[in-house]
């Protein structure tokens, strides 16, 4: 027969590790309710992101593809080269804001397929490009 001290233990470390298990299971649910992950267009057409799912798009400012509508709603395509999406933004744009420049839209698609953006985030510095806009960002810059 084992000890009673031996039992009481292995019952405490038993309890801990269940309370412990549920503590981490919290945080990792509040986690992903708040996460939104980054895609490109193209990425973001091969994933078939469901509507109303958070996430950020990121790419170039298509270069023409700029139109302001009614107060300080703004339209515009993000390109990496390969796909493009239409992004819709009604607020204040950040300053460094402009066609052929990367931009980062935290937002949602709305079910017509066009990027609702609720965040626009533009690139801040001309020696930053991500991999993978790295070809293209010349391109846009020049027309070629």
């Amino acid at each position: 027969m084992k000890p009673i001290h031996r039992n009481r233990r292995l019952g405490i470390i038993g309890i801990g590790a269940v309370l412990l298990a549920g503590a981490a299971w919290l945080v990792f649910a509040a986690l992903e309710r708040n996460i939104s992950y980054f895609y490109t267009p193209s990425e973001a057409e091969i994933a078939a992101i469901p509507p109303d799912t958070r996430i950020r798009l990121g790419g170039l400012v298509e270069t023409g593809s700029v139109s302001h509508g009614e107060g300080l709603e703004i339209a515009f395509t993000v390109t990496d080269g390969t796909a493009t999406k239409s992004v819709i933004y009604s607020g204040i744009l950040p300053d460094l804001f402009r066609e052929g420049q990367g931009v980062i839209a935290q937002g949602r698609f709305n079910a017509e397929g066009v990027f609702v953006a609720e965040t626009i985030l533009a690139k801040h510095d001309e020696n930053y490009i991500p991999k993978e806009l790295e070809g293209i960002s010349h391109e846009a810059d020049t027309g070629v």
